[in-house]
């Protein structure tokens, strides 16, 4: 990934909050087939190994799961919201004229190596980690005890859990911090005034770069 200094973070509480508010991710691999990307919910285990450990789950027909190698390694990519730029919000470009069209956006590349767990209490595990967590605003949270006992089971049997111990965070967060402050507020204010809040927040506090 091209990575301009002032685009580039490497604050962990940075990209960890990205990951958990996005947490479907694109897992990129690589087999004898040559790549596959597949979309996943993951859960972020932010307590484990140096950078955190990532786990989901596939379906078993998903041949993912047996092409894929204990320890192979592979790419998580978890993107946040994004937006297209116009330089006619930037004052100034009254001025000089010297703007161009642009986009915004904000992406964590998590490297790692991938295990598999074909795990029944591992996946039923991860499964009620999801639920809780994604039904947590619901007004009457779905639980897994609300479903019949073989169907759920039956469920758990269809899936085969994976895990990626993370050995490696890139994060890329473009919110026009080449630009001067007027225009980075200016362009900011456009987008609030277009519905696309989460952009604009982010464009008028981005995270740091690296010291």
């Amino acid at each position: 990934m091209y990575l301009p200094p002032y685009f580039a973070t490497d604050d962990p509480e940075a990209l960890h909050k990205l990951m958990q508010a996005h947490p479907l991710g694109a897992l990129i691999t690589h087999g004898e087939r040559g790549l596959d990307a597949n979309h996943l919910p993951f859960e972020l285990d932010t307590e484990s190994g140096k950078h955190g450990v990532l786990r989901a789950h596939v379906a078993r027909n998903n041949p993912l799961w047996q092409e894929a190698r204990d320890g192979d390694e592979v790419l998580v990519i978890f993107k946040a919201a994004d937006a297209y730029i116009s330089p006619n919000w930037y004052p100034s470009k009254k001025t000089h004229h010297q703007q161009v069209p642009t986009w915004n956006y904000s992406v964590v590349h998590a490297h790692g190596r991938i295990q598999i767990r074909d795990d029944a209490r591992f996946v039923r595990r991860l499964l009620a980690n999801l639920t809780r967590h994604h039904e947590a605003g619901e007004p009457t949270p779905w639980k897994m005890a609300d479903a019949p006992r073989d169907y759920l089971e039956a469920k758990v049997a269809a899936v085969v859990g994976i895990e990626i111990e993370i050995t490696g965070l890139v994060g890329k967060f473009k919110l026009s911090q080449n630009k001067e402050a007027a225009d980075r507020q200016e362009a900011a204010h456009a987008l609030y005034a277009r519905g696309q809040v989460e952009v604009a927040s982010d464009m008028e506090n981005p995270p740091s770069p690296p010291s």
